[in-house]
């Protein structure tokens, strides 16, 4: 809390309250749609941290940092999709020690249709959390103009 903010109210605990259940629910939902295609919720989150980047940048290391694991773990992570059949490692071009993550075929059908799943029951969510993110706001508006 900086020095301009005033002391939380009860309507800040109520707002930070629905701010978790509504995060939670996504959670939720989510760990259950990765159940329906057979992947634990951390598979999911790999391959999508895998798919969306460059694909110089997939590398083991980089799957840690997305998900804050530990390097050991995020190996034994990527040893289970490789064994799924939904990722490979391919040798970096530019550095023979490292090797880069490669989605299959399998792993795009499968990130495809749990994404589109997803971005609806994002859309579903995002005038609750839009509501909430307004009540704890700075009291400025998108230009940066104080609200009354």
């Amino acid at each position: 809390m900086n020095a301009v903010d005033p002391p939380l109210g009860d309507t800040d605990y109520a707002a930070l309250a629905r701010f978790r259940h509504t995060i939670r629910q996504f959670h939720a939902f989510s760990e259950a749609r990765a159940a329906e295609v057979g992947l634990t919720p951390q598979q999911h989150q790999a391959l999508l941290a895998i798919r969306a980047v460059e694909p110089d940048q997939a590398t083991v290391g980089y799957v840690a940092e997305r998900l804050i694991l530990k390097p050991n773990s995020a190996t034994g992570l990527v040893d289970r999709l490789e064994a799924l059949g939904l990722l490979v490692r391919k040798v970096a071009e530019n550095d023979r020690r490292c090797a880069v993550l490669r989605l299959t075929a399998k792993a795009y059908d499968i990130l495809a249709a749990l994404s589109a799943v997803h971005r609806d029951e994002i859309r579903r969510l995002r005038p609750l959390l839009a509501g909430v993110l307004d009540q704890l706001g700075d009291g400025m508006d998108d230009a940066g103009v104080k609200n009354p």
